[in-house]
């Protein structure tokens, strides 16, 4: 659990001048940041946005994140959608990113995905923060939104493979599977050499690490005809596994594949 912080006020955010549009409203409690005196184009400090973001919480929304195994001991109870519309008013800031993660708030985590730079993300920062990984959903949300977009991706997603956390694992997987469906320019060769990374980790029992496997699966299947077939292959043979895991993966796969319309989309 963070210590106890002094939380500041946000600053209210001023207009710019002749012709801008009309604010975006609000929630109830909610100021945005301004931008402060020397501080360059900073639009607020990591606790101005904290603050902010404690007072956007909502209880009932923060006791329904047990229902999703996410952890709630460190979190203020903010939508996701709440989140994302903070972070396009924020922009994207890589400093105030790197402060919001050590501040361990969930919300302020969440965010980081949506206001830091992809350019600016380095190999030792993806490192650190897969290292807090706790929930799958901050997970997901940064590998999905932010790693995905960096050149380092398929060296963290091999590398990651072989990590032994739940969620560092799934982050292997996940990033994968974020990658298969956003990168439109990269060729098949990348994906299909992290096929045996998938088929090795498909052993694995945990929950959100086998539902991370089955995710890339799926994700890398859906890339093109060549690697639809040989993920289709690799589905039925987990399929036929004495193994139950290796099993479950494999049929989750083929439910999902063999379904007329990503047939069709491929063709397409």
């Amino acid at each position: 659990m963070p210590k106890a912080r002094v939380l500041t006020p946000a600053y209210r955010v001023a207009g710019s001048g002749a012709g801008h549009k009309k604010k975006k409203e609000l929630n109830k409690g909610e100021e945005m940041p301004t931008k402060k005196a020397k501080a360059g184009n900073r639009q607020a400090s990591a606790a101005d946005v904290v603050a902010m973001l404690k007072r956007m919480g909502n209880t009932k929304v923060r006791d329904g994140m047990a229902r999703y195994a996410i952890p709630s001991d460190e979190a203020f109870g903010v939508s996701v959608g709440k989140i994302r519309d903070l972070g396009k008013r924020l922009g994207r800031d890589h400093e105030l990113a790197i402060e919001l993660w050590k501040e361990e708030w969930y919300e302020a985590r969440m965010l980081c995905a949506f206001i830091d730079d992809p350019a600016k993300v380095t190999p030792a920062q993806m490192d650190r923060w897969c290292k807090d990984f706790d929930s799958w959903a901050i997970c997901d949300t940064i590998c999905f939104h932010l790693f995905d977009r960096t050149p380092h991706a398929f060296k963290k997603i091999a590398q990651w493979s072989r990590e032994k956390g739940e969620f560092q694992k799934r982050a292997a997987f996940a990033l994968l599977a974020s990658v298969a469906l956003h990168d439109k320019e990269a060729g098949d060769e990348p994906f299909a050499k992290c096929l045996p990374l998938i088929e090795r980790a498909a052993t694995d029992n945990r929950n959100f690490v086998k539902k991370g496997v089955s995710w890339a699966l799926r994700g890398v299947g859906r890339r093109s005809g060549m690697l639809y077939s040989v993920s289709v292959a690799m589905a039925k043979r987990m399929a036929g596994s004495p193994d139950s895991t290796v099993r479950w993966v494999g049929k989750d796969v083929l439910k999902d594949l063999e379904r007329p319309m990503v047939k069709k989309r491929l063709k397409a």
